[in-house]
């Protein structure tokens, strides 16, 4: 049986940290389709118990409105919120379109599973624009390696720390946020910026960690980091960029 204890080595940046959990996660069998896990948020084996962990937690279990990524690895967590009455709001992929709502009420039971998949849920979600995405009383983001003191890495490319300082350039307030994750996605350290995500908790399939004082949060878009080509590919920040001129101009 492979080994799912946590690594106590420390890696020298992210790219290193998520290099070696999409590894072991394909070379001990863990890895579950999309395949291969190399290049996106994997998803694991027990991503249904981990799901179940999340929801034992207050701010989850409580929750009216989640803010939750589209990987596969969460779609356990997309559908246990859909059956517990919770909407959502979900980040299109690469925020090319926004954001989408998926509202249980207005969906049959027995199409949660579809609604939740990121390939068929656009038959049921509804485009939201940023100016009417409400406050969440939650997060979930998805990872590609984690490590016990709340720091994370996805697959590089920086969207859900964009979409959490999106939603605080909006004007909303800051909200704790969780994953999912294999338990060898836990790894032992690796160095993070002023711009990425601190998360709260972590579930696995056997364990909740619970953060005590994740590092500091970011307090907005960093927009020295994004070039030209980041803005075209997301027609977000223009939307936002949009709002701000109108809010100053009010």
């Amino acid at each position: 049986m492979p080994s799912t204890s946590p690594v106590s080595e420390e890696f020298q940046s992210k790219q290193a940290a998520r290099e070696y959990a999409w590894e072991r996660l394909e070379r001990d069998g863990i890895a579950r389709p999309p395949l291969p896990a190399h290049g996106r948020i994997p998803n694991f084996a027990g991503s249904q118990q981990a799901a179940r962990r999340l929801f034992a937690e207050g701010p989850w279990r409580d929750a009216k409105i989640l803010k939750v990524n589209p990987d596969s690895a969460q779609l356990a967590v997309r559908v246990e919120a859909l059956r517990r009455g919770i909407v959502l709001y979900v980040p299109t992929p690469r925020l090319a379109a926004g954001f989408l709502r998926l509202d249980p009420q207005l969906i049959d039971p027995a199409d949660f599973a579809a609604a939740a998949a990121h390939q068929t849920m656009g038959r049921w979600a509804q485009p939201v624009a940023l100016s009417e995405l409400p406050q969440p009383d939650a997060i979930v983001t998805g990872c590609a390696a984690v490590t016990v003191h709340g720091k994370r890495c996805g697959k590089g490319a920086g969207y859900s720390d964009m979409e959490f300082a999106l939603l605080l350039e909006l004007g909303l307030e800051p909200r704790v946020v969780a994953t999912t994750v294999h338990d060898a996605q836990v790894v032992g350290d690796f160095p993070v910026g002023s711009n990425d995500l601190p998360l709260s908790v972590i579930c696995t399939p056997s364990r909740t960690i619970r953060v005590a004082q994740p590092h500091p949060a970011p307090t907005g878009i960093e927009w020295q980091r994004l070039s030209e080509a980041d803005l075209l590919a997301m027609p977000v920040l223009g939307e936002l960029r949009q709002l701000r001129r109108e809010s100053s101009e009010s």
